[in-house]
């Protein structure tokens, strides 16, 4: 049976999709590629038509991770206040699976393999060039947006470790940038 020239391009985009939502859900190692891909309707085998290794699609994955973020929540044209609403809620806190994966992943990232780092690194550089766009002119980040995306980053993990939602709140509250104020 031949499938149309585009099919193996839209099933590995759907294998990148469901694995970029489960590693944030669940952890680099919380995902297995015989779990993933029979979630996608795929075989075991089926994988290695699509990726060299696990590293090869967790890569990817990260990557795909970012740019959605960055295409749903961290959009410079929306303004630095907009961004914060958005990334610096208790939405984004409960939802993982479907937030930013610097936050969700990055303290994973460092003790990963080269192209995940690399991955993980890109997504880092991304999110702080999207905060530095929302406050001011392009280019170079500035002490103040590197500061906003710091805080922004940990306080969702911070607010993901408390088991107090009142706390949660008030650590996201207090993390807001005073230019989004």
């Amino acid at each position: 049976m031949r499938y149309p020239a585009a099919h193996k391009e839209e099933v590995h985009a759907r294998i990148v999709a469901a694995a970029a939502a489960q590693l944030r859900a669940a952890g680099l190692e919380g995902v297995s590629i015989p779990a993933l891909m029979k979630r996608v309707g795929l075989t075991h085998g089926a994988f290695y038509a699509h990726f060299p290794s696990r590293e090869a699609l967790v890569a990817e994955a990260v990557g795909a991770a970012a740019d959605q973020t960055g295409a749903e929540v961290l959009d410079p044209a929306l303004g630095l206040g907009p961004i914060c609403d958005r990334y610096l809620s208790m939405a984004h806190v409960d939802h993982p699976e479907l937030g930013c994966v610097v936050a969700a992943l990055g303290a994973e990232g460092p003790r990963q393999a080269p192209p995940v780092r690399a991955a993980f690194a890109r997504a880092a550089r991304g999110l702080i060039a999207r905060v530095q766009a929302a406050q001011g002119p392009p280019g170079p980040a500035s002490d103040a947006a590197l500061a906003a995306a710091a805080a922004m980053v940990g306080a969702v993990v911070l607010a993901r470790l408390v088991d107090d939602p009142a706390l949660a709140q008030r650590i996201l509250a207090a993390a807001r940038p005073p230019a989004a104020r």
